[in-house]
This record gives C-alpha cells, structure tokens and sequence, in this order.
C-alpha cells in the first residue's frame, strides 16, 4: 500500500506540475505571433493603434513567459526526484530532445526577450522587428522539441531497447513519430484560440471600463475573428488527431468514447456515467452507430473496447469526461466566435452582452487545453513510454509523506500564482482602460480651448 500510494501521490505532483506550466506556454506560444502582427501592421500602416496593441500585449506575454520558464524549471527537477526510471530507460531519447529545446529555443527567446521588451528606442526599428520575429520563432521552436518528446512518449518509434535501455536508431523516425504531426498542429491550434479568446476577451473588458479607442475596435476584432477560422480548423485537425489515436493507441480512444466491448456498427455517446466494476455505462444518451462511422468511415465499422486490452488500458472515468470538456468548451468557442463575427460586421460596436460574455471567456482556452492534456497523459496509462516503459516501474521510492507534503506546497504556490497572474492581467487591462479615458479627456478639454480661442 505505501509504494501504490506513493506512486499516485507522485503521478498527482507531477499533473499539478505540468497543469500548471502548460497554461503559460499556452499563450507565449501563440502571443509572439498576434505581437508580430500588431508590429508588421504599425510598420505598415503608421496607425498608432497598433503600435498601442503591441505595448499593451507585450506586458501580458513578459509575465507569461516569465511563469512558464519558471513552473519548467520544476518539471524537469521531478525526473530525478520523483520518476528516476524514466531517464534511466529512454534517457538516450529524452536527455537529448529537452536539451535541443534549450540550446535552441530558450536560449534564443531569453536573449531576444531583453530586445523586444527595452530595445525599442535604443535600436533601430528593423532590429526590435527582427527581435521580436525571433521571440515568436522561439517559442514555437520550444513547443516543436516538447511535442516531439511527448509524442514519442505517445507513439515510441526509431529505437531499439539493448539491456533495458532505449537507443536511438534514427532521429529523424525519433521526431516525427506517427503522433507527431497531429499532435503539433493540434497544440499550435489550441495556443492561437487560447490568445484569440485572451485577446477578445480582454478587449471587450476594457470597451465594459469605458475604453472606445481605435486599439480596442481593432484587437477586439482581431481575436474574434482568429478564432473564427482556427476554430473550424481545429476540429477538422481533431477529428484527424483522434483517427490516429485509434490506429496507434486504441486503449486512449476507447476510453474517450466510453467503449467497454469491441462491437460492430458502434454508437457515439454524448452522455454518460462510466462504471468501471461493471464496465458499463449508466444513463447513457448515444447516436447510433455514428462513432463507428466516424472512426472506421463504415457505418458497421468494429472498434475494439476497454475490455479487449485487459489491464492495459486506462482509467475511463477520467479521460471519458475530460474528452467532453474539451469538446464541449471548443463547441462553445465555435458557437461564441462566429456570433462575435457575426455581431461586429462592419464598423459596428459590440453590445454590452456581447463584450460581458467575450470576458468571461478571456480564458476559456485553458478550460479546453488542460483537460485535452489529461486526455492526451492519463489515456497513456498504465504506460510512461507506451507499449515500453510503466509508470510504476519508473517511479522512485520517495516516502509518502515526503511527496504530500510537497503536493501540498506546490497546490498553495501554484493557486496563489494563478491567482496572481489572472489578477494582474485584468489589472493591466483595467489600467490601460483608464489611461486612455484620461488621454481621451485630455484631447476634449484641448478642443475645448481652442475652440473657445
């Protein structure tokens, strides 16, 4: 029992972790590029307004990556502490995909970062543009070394096992695993709907303060309308994403759809309570046979069930709602964003329901991405390195007690910071609002002079 329960305490540590963490990447992902855009726009046009979007963005994406280099740092201490099997069976794979990460993205977005954010003014403008492209280029570069990593870890290929070790037999089948693409594209995706909506959201907060500048009309735009193409997108790359689940994972993809036997002509399940102890489903609403339609592109199409890979499988339950969370909340982006679009054609100004709801969902991004990880790493058990290495042969034997305690300081940090950040941020959006009231003010009261002149 203290080894069992070690291990879901360290499993539990490490999902608060990477809970954490991925929320920030998240957005300086997809930031740097919105960053580039309101730039190119200035540069362009000579509109002010862009130049104002990018000032008030940058502070958004220097706290974001600020946090999410930090919350990284923690990650990776977890290897030696809490998972020393991991590295010690595909070190030769991991070691070398985290380092390129560094050497060839963090490192390049640490040094432009101190360009973009003071350089202006002190370097010429092509310079701080070229900064900045490199800031974005970065980003997305670390996001390529990670998802290459956890995609291995997902769809092992391109090695062989020699005295329990993992050896690479070639880097580029290492890489460019089978889940590799769908998982990329998946992830780029998710990160530029999490800013579209961050971006609207905020937007919309500062119209509700009184803010009507040309900035906001143009950002609020912006983020809806990023949002009402990707979305579309997203779920066609999905659909792809779970295709190739099937074909490689076929555990994960029934426990996303809730089948407990392999059967033929196989409904879609919108609704239900999983039960493991009968594996079975209570309360179950499902179309008929329209999983097997989408999943084979046969109406009677066979998908295997839970139960055909006996203990190998993972927890239903878990990944079962945590897939419908994200699709339901990417329904609810759907449904949002085009309204939004929709509402804002031409010149006309959103309605105060419209911008009340566009702030609440600032963050609805992280309500789609953080369960889309639980189904991607809980729907991977019982393995660490599918189908090579179990979670419980590469924990470490750390008591107990020792990795509760430490749960317990990293769930308070990780509240408090999250807590911090989403406050900080209104609070930036609720400053620029009132600086540009004051600047508006201060043009009336010149009018006003010059016309009593």
């Amino acid at each position: 029992m203290e080894s069992f329960d070690a291990l879901i305490l360290a499993r539990m540590q490490f999902a608060a972790n990477i809970t954490f963490h991925i929320l920030f990447p998240t957005i300086s992902i997809a930031l740097g590029w919105f960053l580039i855009f309101f730039k190119t726009r200035f540069l362009s046009t000579g509109q002010v307004h862009w130049m104002a979007a990018y000032q008030f963005w940058i502070k958004i994406f220097a706290l974001t990556f600020a946090i999410g280099a930090v919350s990284g740092i923690t990650m990776s201490f977890q290897f030696g502490t809490n998972w020393p099997g991991f590295m010690n069976t595909v070190g030769n794979v991991a070691g070398p995909l985290l380092a390129y990460e560094v050497l060839t993205a963090f490192f390049l977005e640490a040094t432009m970062l101190g360009i973009m954010l003071f350089g202006r003014g002190r370097v010429s403008e092509w310079v701080h543009t070229l900064a900045t492209w490199l800031v974005a280029f970065g980003t997305t570069a670390s996001a390529f070394w990670i998802l290459a990593l956890d995609s291995w870890m997902q769809t092992p290929s391109g090695f062989e096992m020699i005295d329990g070790k993992a050896y690479v037999l070639s880097w580029f089948d290492v890489i460019f695993n089978p889940s590799f693409p769908f998982r990329m594209i998946h992830m780029l995706l998710a990160s530029g709907l999490t800013v579209a909506f961050l971006v609207a959201g905020l937007s919309a907060f500062r119209w509700l303060k009184g803010d009507r500048s040309q900035e906001i009309q143009a950002t609020l735009r912006v983020g809806v309308w990023v949002a009402a193409v990707l979305i579309p997108i997203q779920i066609l790359v999905g659909d792809l994403h779970g295709l190739n689940t099937l074909a490689h994972q076929p555990a994960k993809l029934a426990a996303m759809e809730g089948i407990w036997h392999t059967e033929k002509g196989v409904g879609a399940v919108l609704f239900a309570i999983p039960d493991a102890e009968t594996q079975s489903n209570h309360y179950e609403i499902a179309i008929p046979k329209l999983a097997s339609l989408y999943l084979t592109h046969d109406i009677n199409g066979e998908i295997k069930g839970v139960s055909a890979f006996g203990e190998d499988h993972p927890p239903v339950g878990p990944v079962f709602w945590a897939f419908r969370i994200m699709v339901g909340v990417g329904l609810l982006m759907l449904g949002v964003s085009w309204w939004s679009v929709r509402q804002l054609r031409g010149q006309a100004p959103p309605s105060t329901y419209l911008a009340k709801g566009l702030a609440l969902m600032s963050f609805a991004g992280w309500f789609a991405v953080v369960p889309g990880w639980y189904v991607t790493e809980i729907g991977r058990q019982p393995w660490l390195v599918y189908g090579v290495l179990r979670t419980a042969d590469a924990a470490s034997d750390v008591a107990t007690g020792n990795i509760a305690a430490s749960l317990a300081m990293y769930l308070v940090l990780y509240a408090v910071l999250l807590a911090a950040y989403v406050t900080t941020v209104f609070y930036l959006a609720k400053k620029a609002a009132m600086d540009a009231l004051d600047d508006a003010d201060d043009i009336g009261d010149l009018d006003g002079e010059l016309s009593h002149a």
